[in-house]
């Protein structure tokens, strides 16, 4: 009788070490969980601050963008009246920042080249792009409606950019507008001596 009392003391004492030893594995196990999920709650911290800097990065694009076209804008004031007179359109009064609010809509053009009989909206970009100049021959087609004060005077159509990739320039020409771009130190209009502009 003691041999088979020995023998279950003997097996309860192994199950009492193996259940130690369980509820150590559990412990440990449970360690490692509360280790991963600090891990995922410290890699979440660290991409929601990523998110954070890439939102004030494009922000900040965002903004040289602006700037760019600011630039550009600033830039082709002044050889506006220049750039035209070369082309036989004898400008004499550039506007810049032109905006017309009226029931029909509502128009924002960067800068405006009149004279007597002649208005040139020009839009002026850092990168230009085909939908750049759909934008602005939309804009044209509004322009004597939401500006009567032109309604008597030819309507062209320019684009300027610091960027101008060739087949948006094409484009461009093949829809009736003059293109501003750079050339070295200077502005130029790209447009050949064959181009004839629409007329709005």
């Amino acid at each position: 009788m003691t041999a088979v009392a020995d023998d279950i003391w003997a097996i309860l004492r192994e199950l009492a070490e193996s259940q130690k030893e369980t509820d150590r594995k559990f412990r440990e196990t449970d360690r490692k969980f509360q280790e991963t999920d600090r891990k995922f709650q410290e890699t979440d911290r660290k991409f929601q601050e990523t998110d954070r800097k890439l939102k004030e990065v494009m922000g900040g694009i965002g903004k040289l963008g602006n700037r760019l076209g600011d630039f550009i804008e600033d830039a082709v004031r002044p050889a506006a009246v220049r750039l035209f007179r070369a082309r036989g359109i004898d400008v004499h009064e550039v506007h810049q920042n032109v905006i017309a609010q009226r029931d029909e809509g509502g128009i924002e053009i960067d800068l405006l080249a009149v004279n007597d009989t002649d208005v040139v909206a020009i839009e002026c970009k850092s990168n230009l792009s085909r939908d750049d100049v759909d934008e602005h021959l939309e804009r044209l087609g509004k322009l004597k409606t939401l500006l009567p004060s032109y309604a008597g005077k030819r309507v062209l159509g320019a684009v300027a950019a610091l960027r101008i990739p060739d087949p948006v320039a094409r484009y461009a020409y093949r829809r009736g507008l003059f293109v501003i771009g750079q050339n070295g130190g200077h502005l130029e209009i790209r447009n050949d001596g064959n181009f004839t502009p629409m007329v709005w």
